[in-house]
């Protein structure tokens, strides 16, 4: 068997698997803020480079990199780039379609992503849609991040005398400590998405206990995904991938909401590595009109 190697770029992560006939090794860094910025193409080749094995060993680069489906330019240059270093021939896309087509085996349907961010990536015979991934300041909504920052939202609206009690007060102030309030505690370092996304399962486990204000927010956040879903595709068949889904409460009355929208939810064939693994062998694939080769 030859070496593949596959990667998952992510803007905090950078995974790398390297699947021979001994297996698949994963190694991990530093991700890159993603190639639609100024410098993204400088610093996922950085971050990608930096973990690959020595290039001669490599047959076949498949990435998914965040950023690839808005920087469709910058995606074809990051595969040159890494064809000519590596002498390998190479796939670039986003990071969104090698989970897809990981999770679907390359067949059509929807991805439904609900981890600190949320997407919906829809693929049928009308072509490819991808819906939300807009990011924490203008969209991901009813991701973790969106969950964590209407529970902040909640309890301050509750400390003016503008919202109602919640249970998320003391679970709030407990998460924090010893940072004086909310406001300190997100000001000790950029509130990022991350941050905003550990409120979120106090506000899930709140809601299950029966909390009005919390349950108020993640069935706002159910309906926002499943919306999202539903506008990804006509295909009925929907995979679930993200740390939201995790949770067995809320996963099951987020496949609820799919179901009652008309939705079948499926379970996933592969992961995101297998994605990128298949995209280097297929190029016979609906996810092909978003991929950039280089040789």
């Amino acid at each position: 068997m030859q070496t593949i190697v596959a990667v998952d770029l992510g803007k905090s992560r950078c995974r790398v698997a390297v699947i021979s006939a001994e297996g698949r090794t994963v190694r991990t860094g530093v991700g890159a803020p993603g190639l639609a910025t100024s410098d993204g193409l400088e610093t996922s080749f950085a971050a990608i480079l930096l973990l690959l094995p020595k290039h001669g060993d490599i047959s076949a680069l498949g990435i998914g990199a965040a950023g690839a489906w808005t920087a469709p330019d910058a995606a074809a240059a990051l595969a040159r780039k890494l064809a000519e270093v590596t002498g390998a021939p190479t796939s670039v896309t986003s990071d969104v379609v090698t989970a897809h087509a990981g999770a679907r085996g390359g067949a059509s349907g929807t991805l439904l992503l609900a981890g600190t961010g949320a997407a919906a990536l829809g693929i049928d015979a009308d072509g490819v849609r991808l819906v939300d991934g807009w990011g924490p300041e203008l969209g991901d909504f009813g991701s973790r991040s969106w969950i964590g920052r209407e529970g902040i939202r909640a309890t301050l609206r509750f400390r003016d005398g503008l919202g109602a009690d919640t249970a998320l007060s003391d679970a709030l102030r407990t998460l924090i400590e010893p940072a004086a309030d909310v406001l300190v505690w997100l000001g000790e370092e950029a509130a990022t998405a991350r941050r905003l996304a550990t409120v979120a399962p106090l506000v899930i486990d709140a809601a299950e206990a029966g909390d009005d204000v919390a349950a108020d927010i993640v069935r706002e956040a159910i309906g926002l995904l499943t919306a999202s879903a539903v506008a990804a595709s006509a295909d009925p068949e929907v995979v679930l991938h993200g740390g939201l889904t995790a949770h067995p409460w809320f996963r099951r009355e987020l496949e609820r909401a799919l179901v009652s929208a008309g939705r079948t939810v499926a379970p996933a064939i592969g992961d995101a590595f297998d994605g990128a693994v298949l995209l280097t062998r297929r190029t016979d694939l609906p996810h092909e009109r978003v991929v950039h080769r280089a040789e």
